[in-house]
């Protein structure tokens, strides 16, 4: 945490570690949102998430931004006929839809001390259950995006 000097910071805190590792698809643009919950984060589970994404509304063709993750760019990754994969530059985060939803997940789940790792689950279930499609459009809809896309999406 960040205070002003000489604060000392008040956050709950239990001493302990566990983890889950959500993969997600968010778009400005249909407002679709797609979520998994995945136990690790590598190229095992993207090339699942990637399966799940090709068998959502499979005649429409995805093109999903990412970030240069190294399981992003894993070489036994299979990438499906209706899914291009368009990577950022480095260190541009600013530049990528879902980081603001990541923002609008973590500030819902943060400084809350969870005693396991099944309460942080249905914390983060209940976030997307009231997640709108219009929520979706007004957090990720990057005006670049809208302008450059939006046209041809009737949007």
């Amino acid at each position: 945490m960040i205070t002003a000097k000489g604060v000392k910071p008040v956050a709950p805190f239990l001493h302990r570690f566990d983890n889950l590792y959500l993969f997600g698809a968010f778009s400005p643009i249909t407002r679709c949102r797609h979520l998994l919950e995945m136990p690790h984060c590598n190229a095992n589970t993207f090339q699942h998430f990637l399966n799940y994404m090709a068998a959502q509304n499979v005649e429409e063709f995805k093109i999903m931004i990412l970030d240069n993750g190294a399981f992003h760019h894993a070489k036994k990754l299979k990438i499906p006929n209706n899914i291009a994969l368009l990577f950022l530059p480095p260190y541009s985060p600013e530049l990528n839809p879902s980081e603001k939803m990541w923002r609008y997940f973590k500030d819902r789940v943060s400084m809350i001390a969870y005693n396991n790792i099944e309460m942080l689950q249905n914390q983060i279930s209940e976030i997307v259950k009231k997640l709108t499609a219009n929520t979706v459009k007004s957090i990720c809809g990057n005006q670049f995006y809208k302008k450059t896309f939006g046209d041809a999406f009737n949007v």
